[in-house]
């Protein structure tokens, strides 16, 4: 199975109806994952039945953990994007489960959490996997003193609004919430949030955080924006031109100390290669990932090849692509080759969703077409272990190390989630421990006040903001209001 690299590629895993072919020891690992052992499907279909336990699960888990869950016939298992964790868990209650474990960092099983209480679900219990914090590298640099201070001076600027990513605490929202009027946004609506911000209040300071990359991504965006003629901004949206864009850059500013451990890793070595030896694959990047590799898929992207935006983005893309190939009923001389610019994680999800498309595809008698992901990082880029049948898993020694060619492209945090911390906690539950037993499971519940409010209400405030955005395409009238200030409504 499989086939040989050629010195200096990166591993690769070719995705085909029937089979997975990988090259190089992270792909193979990866492709063994993605073949979960029978008894350890059963094992936790079985947990999950008796306990009634739906599982809310990011793109970001480990493969071998994404492959059980994914195998298992349990319905109440959802692999998602962090906005959606807490929509797909409400879902599975109203399905019949009884309780939410939440495989991700913290923050999401905290946000689900809020959102449950919002709902009067308060007597529903959500559960982590973990006894000790799953942190976020992200979600610390908001919750920093340099935040707090930088959100202080953003604060005394007229007409500031603060954007933050919804990769962030519900605590770090509600003191941002009480400072200054916040938006949350997630990495697929962040450059409209900011345009529809512009639309409505031309005046407008955006204040984007913490991730200090996806902040001047943003900036190159809009730059472009600038510089395009009016019929082509208001392609982008209608209700912007080219001069208010570049007002809006000079209001603009990002946090400058914020990142991603996992999308650190995709830099400038490694988008030399991509540019040297993979001149014809698609490129697919998250907007996290630091800027040469984002003007390289940029640029891909505008030349018809690639994606910059979310997960679920880069999966909508690549079975877009692969619907393409079905449709044309041929099979191409080479693979459909994507370089997958984000957590390597992700692949189970691509993976499934591909071979859904091949196997329809073959058995209406197509031909056997083949995709093929390309992780960019360094072959080396395993670690051994004691296990006797996983002697390398994805990633270096202790999560660290990344190498020239590239990183790890795991997140340490994330992996926390195991499957077997995942099978301890239901055997738990199982085995009838009380909620005293289960207390260090449970996600932080903010129950203090903010000047005489709950910070629970503070906190998902910018949540709501952002929900009624996405529901009417506009800013609520009280958060317009809010950004504009008391001098502006006295005018009007």
């Amino acid at each position: 199975m499989g086939f040989l690299p050629r010195e200096g590629a990166f591993p690769a895993l070719r995705i085909r109806a029937k089979a997975l072919e990988p090259r190089g020891p992270f792909a193979r690992t990866q492709a063994e994952y993605l073949l979960p052992d029978e008894l350890a499907v059963r094992r936790l279909t079985g947990l999950l039945e008796a306990t009634g336990t739906a599982v809310a699960a990011h793109f970001y888990m480990d493969p071998q953990l994404q492959g059980v869950l994914a195998a298992s016939p349990w319905p109440h298992s959802s692999v998602t994007d962090s906005l959606a964790m807490a929509d797909r868990a409400m879902e599975m209650l109203d399905q019949g489960a009884r309780r939410v474990v939440v495989l991700g960092v913290d923050f999401m099983s905290e946000n689900v959490r809020a959102v449950f209480d919002a709902q009067g679900l308060a007597h529903v219990p959500v559960h982590r996997v973990a006894t000790e914090p799953i942190g976020c590298s992200l979600a610390e640099a908001a919750a920093s003193p340099a935040y707090d201070a930088w959100l202080q001076q953003a604060a005394a600027v007229p007409n500031a609004l603060h954007v933050i990513y919804i990769n962030t605490g519900l605590d770090v929202k509600a003191r941002a919430e009480v400072q200054i009027p916040t938006l949350t946004c997630t990495s697929s609506n962040a450059l409209q949030s900011i345009l529809q911000a512009v639309a409505q209040v031309p005046e407008v300071a955006i204040r984007f955080g913490p991730d200090t990359y996806m902040g001047r991504n943003l900036q190159v965006y809009l730059r472009r924006l600038a510089a395009m003629s009016p019929a082509q901004v208001a392609q982008v949206h209608p209700d912007v031109t080219p001069a208010m864009v570049a007002a809006a850059l000079e209001r603009f500013e990002a946090f400058p100390d914020g990142n991603c451990i996992v999308h650190d890793v995709f830099g400038a070595e490694v988008a030399r290669v991509i540019r040297a030896d993979y001149q014809q694959a698609l490129v697919a990047a998250h907007l996290e990932v630091p800027g040469e590799m984002f003007d390289l898929a940029l640029e891909a992207q505008a030349e018809g090849r690639g994606v910059v935006g979310s997960t679920s983005d880069i999966l909508h893309f690549i079975l877009a692509r692969v619907d393409a190939a079905v449709a044309g009923d041929a099979e191409p001389a080479e693979p459909i080759s994507v370089i997958l610019g984000t957590e390597a994680g992700m692949i189970t999800s691509i993976v499934r969703a591909v071979q859904a498309r091949l196997l329809q595809h073959r058995a209406a008698g197509g031909a056997d077409l083949c995709v093929e992901i390309i992780f960019p990082v360094a072959e080396d880029a395993v670690a051994t272990t004691d296990d006797r049948e996983l002697v390398v898993v994805p990633g270096v020694a202790a999560s660290e190390g990344c190498s020239a060619m590239g990183g790890c492209a795991t997140c340490p945090y994330m992996k926390m989630n195991s499957l077997d911390t995942l099978i301890a906690l239901l055997e738990r539950i199982r085995d009838g421990a009380t909620a005293a037993d289960l207390a260090a499971y449970e996600p932080t519940r903010w129950a203090g006040t903010l000047a005489g409010r709950p910070l629970a209400a503070w906190g998902t405030q910018p949540i709501l903001a952002m929900r009624h955005f996405q529901r009417t395409g506009c800013l609520s009238d009280e958060l317009v209001a809010r950004v504009r200030g008391p001098q502006a409504q006295q005018q009007e």
